[in-house]
């Protein structure tokens, strides 16, 4: 009996410690704004965005792809998630196009307006040479409005090398 009667203070004490370290955890959560939830505000496409640091070619990549996605989104008045969801195939980038009233044309416009913008952004930070910069330069405003489309799409500058030799 002896046993027993020391056992439940100590049950007592651990129960209530478990309960404090659980307020305390709660208190922590709140003071530190975990009981709101305020979505991230997307990022305006006109602003400039710092470059990384890419290595290697497929970083490039990416790098110009989100370059030339915030030029042509700022062009065309939306964000470039927006732009970036409905570029991810031919009807929804139609179905774009259309509920915004943006005809093909003034989208092609935007795409090789931003893709100058991805080349300007690229040689500024180092992550291109004078020879590519040069290159891209020379293809942007000739390549078909088509491969324009699916280079900003699948952020592949891979087919610049067999433009260029």
């Amino acid at each position: 009996m002896i046993g027993r009667i020391d056992a439940q203070p100590r049950s007592l004490v651990l129960v209530g410690s478990v309960a404090a370290a659980a307020l305390v955890l709660i208190l922590a959560y709140v003071a530190m704004g975990g009981g709101r939830y305020d979505p991230l505000r997307v990022a305006n496409p006109c602003d400039p965005r710092e470059w990384r640091s890419p290595q290697g070619s497929q970083e490039v990549a990416e790098q110009v792809t989100l370059s030339a996605l915030d030029g042509a989104a700022c062009d065309l008045g939306v964000s470039r998630e927006e732009l970036a969801l409905a570029i991810a195939n031919e009807d929804d980038f139609a179905a774009f196009l259309g509920e915004r009233g943006i005809d093909q044309g003034r989208a092609e416009a935007a795409l090789r307006r931003g893709m100058e913008r991805a080349i300007d952004d690229a040689a500024r930070a180092g992550a291109i040479n004078g020879f590519e910069e040069f290159a891209l330069r020379q293809v942007v405003p000739r390549l078909p409005a088509g491969r324009l489309l699916q280079a900003v799409r699948d952020g592949d500058l891979n087919w610049l090398g067999a433009l260029v030799g």
